[in-house]
């Protein structure tokens, strides 16, 4: 099964139609949407539909913070910008799409993997893992071989080898990760549609179980009408920056 992994959408219509293609050229056979769907970006509807769509076709997907913010009330740790794009884009889901966010589950699993927005310690909590410590909490909660989530908007890739030793890999796009059977894995692919790690490029990863590999993806695509849409839309002009900038 080549299974691809994408997170971190926030209703970027233009850079998960990019992800999407490519995923497709590369002969995905199943797709994992590990959250925040919403959140950011001027196209909520069409993100979330379409994640729907690829749901109803066997599609594997989580809850995200952004997702879970959507349909409760707002959490005050937001910050104002985000709380305003929350707001707004409660008024351009309907209410099919609005359910399906509530409803999704904070955790998915499938034979030996794990699905999940944040850390699997306490994924309501929204843990941010950028480090080994977190990194280990989540994977042991997970007691899953291979642990896949998001949340941190930058790819990274941990492991816990078979004598609990921890350590983390900085994925080079496009390059062949071998998994080896006996550790597990911890798999951040990068956002989708907000990167934060200075490159505009959108994000993804796809991972082979059959011959154990992993590829993290940087998809090029048009960050610029992406932007123009956020400002279109009136939301906050640092998101449109953001998207430009890749910060």
């Amino acid at each position: 099964m080549r299974l691809a992994l994408l997170t971190d959408l926030h209703a970027n219509r233009e850079a998960f139609a990019a992800c999407l293609a490519h995923a497709h050229a590369h002969k995905a056979d199943q797709f994992a949407f590990t959250g925040d769907f919403v959140g950011y970006g001027a196209d909520p509807a069409w993100v979330v539909q379409t994640v729907m769509d690829y749901v109803a076709r066997g599609a594997l997907a989580v809850q995200g913070n952004h997702d879970f913010s959507v349909t409760h009330e707002t959490r005050p740790q937001m910050h104002f910008e985000a709380r305003e794009v929350i707001e707004w884009t409660r008024g351009q889901l309907n209410p099919e799409q609005m359910a399906f966010l509530s409803a999704l589950p904070l955790t998915r699993e499938l034979e030996r993997m794990l699905f999940v927005h944040a850390s699997a310690h306490d994924p309501v909590k929204w843990e941010y893992v950028t480090g080994l410590d977190p990194a280990e909490r989540s994977l042991r909660a997970a007691k899953k071989r291979m642990v896949f989530s998001g949340h941190v908007h930058t790819p990274a890739l941990y492991r816990r080898a078979d004598d609990g030793r921890m350590g983390s890999h900085v994925p080079v796009p496009g390059t062949r990760i071998a998994i080896a059977p006996q550790h597990q894995y911890l798999v951040i692919p990068g956002a989708v549609g907000q990167p934060r790690d200075g490159n505009s490029a959108a994000c993804y990863a796809m991972y082979d179980d059959s011959a154990r590999e992993l590829v993290y993806y940087r998809i090029p695509y048009d960050h610029g009408a992406a932007a123009r849409r956020v400002i279109a839309a009136g939301l906050p002009i640092v998101f449109a920056m953001r998207l430009i900038e890749g910060i």
